[in-house]
């Protein structure tokens, strides 16, 4: 497991609280590769900036890919509800920060979800949830795409599915080619949002200001 089961969010009635704990035998483990890898690359490691890095960076790689402990399927059925609305409902612009696991480095940008119900509805904050239990994992956005999809379309048994994700690539923008303003575009549908009109109005509906 990518961080030990005591990392967990809380969410109270005056905010957002996050305790991170962290398994120290994995921190451990973690922070001696890392400080054998800034030593092969010809830095120092014991000069004051580097000293605490290897334990910072075993920290930080455990967070972010603590989807790998997180059940993105038993999210979405803790707030599933029974109603008849069977128009589309959308949840557009959720962040996405996530690690490309061809070159370990982060892509970041935005997810558009949507699903026309078939019987049941879902609490809404359970989907951007969901969206943040596959994208802190090692990914590609294609796969990152698709399991979204496929988790709701799975767990809801919805009328369709539709998921867009725009996102910025580090291994594009850093290394590589190198282009800037560089924005990889994926999208993964099921059910009516394979018909032309709906997949229409979706694209319409995340694509305009309604604010």
């Amino acid at each position: 497991m990518a961080i030990d089961k005591n990392m967990r969010e809380e969410n109270e009635m005056d905010g957002y609280s996050k305790i991170d704990q962290y398994n120290p035998e994995l921190v451990e483990k973690i922070s001696k590769n890392y400080a054998s890898t800034i030593q092969l690359i010809g830095e120092n490691i014991e000069r004051d900036g580097l000293m605490k890095t290897p334990e910072r960076a075993a920290k930080a790689i455990q967070f972010l890919t603590h989807g790998y402990d997180l059940d993105p399927a038993g999210i979405l059925k803790s707030a599933l509800f029974h109603d008849d609305y069977r128009q589309m409902v959308i949840v557009k612009d959720i962040e996405i920060y996530s690690m490309c696991e061809h070159h370990l480095l982060p892509f970041f940008g935005k997810a558009h979800v949507a699903y026309i119900p078939d019987g049941c509805i879902v609490g809404l904050s359970k989907i951007p949830r969901i969206v943040d239990a596959f994208a802190r994992r090692l990914q590609v956005q294609e796969r990152l795409t698709t399991e979204i999809r496929d988790c709701i379309q799975d767990t809801l048994k919805p009328l369709g599915v539709a998921v867009v994700i725009e996102a910025k690539h580090l291994c594009m923008l850093m290394r590589g080619i190198q282009k800037q303003n560089s924005v990889a575009t994926t999208s993964a549908f099921t059910g009516e949002f394979e018909n032309e009109k709906t997949r229409a109005e979706f694209i319409r509906l995340i694509s305009a200001n309604l604010s």
